[in-house]
């Protein structure tokens, strides 16, 4: 069947997403393995998630918040894709005296507005960020990433609550639901579900996505987009991810949430996410 000029753009914008995607990861995995530092698997779950929202939604002037800023090394990948970060500032990464440390600066990168990483705090940020925007009567909207581990935290959902009371429909919320945290699987450190009912009953629309899957992705912002026209209820995507995907060894385990790469191990994570070696990945958790 022959594509409509709509469908090829949209062909042709996902698979530009996807190249950026992989050199998005390949940065991140240099960057860490360098560095000889952790949090990779964090990274992976959410790299598509920042992919999209920099480069298949956000505008000039919108703001995006990593609330789970144990994942700053994709969201500087990703900032370096876009050209707001300079690849010698890249190599600087967990060296004395950089700006790109373990977890994203309070100040000195124009396109990180907040330090994040103590977990649950990212959510009311961006609260404040898009009730600011509105009454300043700013054009603007605000993304904010959260794991879902840091739904632990009870200023997560109080400020789930301010943004569906002040109907803060210029903020757009990201859960990255891999289902694992620290210390282990969520739903046995503090069981989180039915999380749609629960997000649903604090007065979000909520919208379910493949977190890795540009087309499902791209269907969510459309579904987003149409319900904003006529209800004023903010919205959430709840992207089902997987920890350390697209890598054998890593993915849906608890130890990629902390452990560094070997060289051996590099070199395998770089061959298995460029299709040098061919693995199997695992469906993402329902």
């Amino acid at each position: 069947m022959k594509l409509t000029s709509i469908d090829a753009d949209r062909q042709a914008a996902m698979e530009n997403l996807d190249r950026k995607a992989l050199s998005i990861k390949l940065r991140f995995l240099r960057m860490y393995f360098k560095a000889n530092a952790g949090h990779i698997g964090c990274s992976l779950s959410c790299a598509e998630i920042l992919t999209f929202i920099r480069f298949a939604w956000m505008k000039d002037g919108d703001k995006m918040v990593l609330s789970k800023g144990h994942a700053a090394g994709a969201l500087y990948s990703v900032l370096a894709e876009a050209g707001d970060l300079t690849e010698q500032q890249i190599d600087s990464f967990y060296q004395d005296g950089t700006l790109l440390a373990a977890h994203p600066p309070a100040s000195g990168i124009s396109a990180i507005p907040f330090a994040t990483g103590s977990l649950g705090h990212g959510l009311s940020l961006s609260c404040g960020l898009a009730l600011g925007s509105r009454l300043k009567k700013q054009n603007q909207h605000i993304y904010c990433v959260t794991s879902d581990g840091e739904l632990n935290e009870g200023s997560t959902w109080e400020a789930g609550l301010f943004a569906a009371h002040h109907q803060l429909t210029n903020l757009i919320w990201f859960v990255d639901r891999n289902g694992l945290q620290g210390f282990g699987r969520t739903e046995d450190v503090m069981g989180l579900e039915p999380l749609v009912d629960k997000l649903t009953a604090f007065g979000w629309h909520v919208i379910e996505a493949d977190g890795h899957a540009f087309v499902s992705l791209f269907q969510a912002k459309t579904q987003a987009l149409e319900y904003l026209k006529t209800h004023s209820k903010p919205v959430v995507i709840l992207c089902r991810t997987i920890k350390g995907r697209g890598i054998s060894f890593m993915a849906d385990t608890v130890d990629c949430h902390y452990l560094p790469l070997k060289e051996p191990q590099y070199r395998q994570a770089v061959a298995e996410l460029t299709g040098q070696i061919s693995i199997s990945v695992k469906a993402s958790p329902r």
